[in-house]
């Protein structure tokens, strides 16, 4: 159900975010702006939030996100206008605006899966980067170096 609330908050402020980018300083229509923020909140959802952000991180789920309304407004933006400069800017406009509201979905995700791992029971395995070490200790060192000869 909480998946179902991110995807309508991403799908508000996708279509905010192109409303202002293709609809107010270009001629775009509105169920051209609805698609896209269908396309972006749905697409941004399962490859940026369920995919990158738990293996990679905030970083690289930030630069995916952008890079695929940027390219998506690009390509499919080729095919609905007419105009370079709406598609140039449009799609840098809403990227932009996009990629910064991402950073607090990003954020509540992140808290959130965080707190359901504390709830929850721990986890044995070590964390990302993390190294495990063993060490051991010998009685006499000096009577392996005379076993050797």
């Amino acid at each position: 159900m909480k998946g179902i609330t991110i995807v309508l908050v991403k799908f508000i402020v996708a279509a905010v975010a192109f409303a202002i980018g293709l609809d107010l300083f270009f001629d775009a229509t509105i169920v051209d702006v609805l698609s896209f923020a269908f396309f972006a909140a749905v697409v941004s959802y399962m490859l940026g939030d369920r995919i990158i952000l738990p293996q990679l991180g905030n970083a690289a789920a930030l630069m995916t996100d952008f890079l695929l309304i940027y390219m998506s407004v690009w390509i499919f933006g080729n095919v609905l206008f007419d105009s370079y400069l709406q598609i140039a800017w449009g799609s840098g406009i809403s990227a932009v605006l996009i990629t910064i509201t991402e950073v607090f979905v990003h954020g509540y995700l992140t808290d959130r899966r965080a707190g359901r791992q504390l709830d929850g029971a721990r986890d044995m395995r070590f964390g990302r980067g993390a190294l495990a070490y063993e060490f051991a200790e010998e009685k006499d060192v000096h009577d392996l170096k005379k076993k050797e000869d």
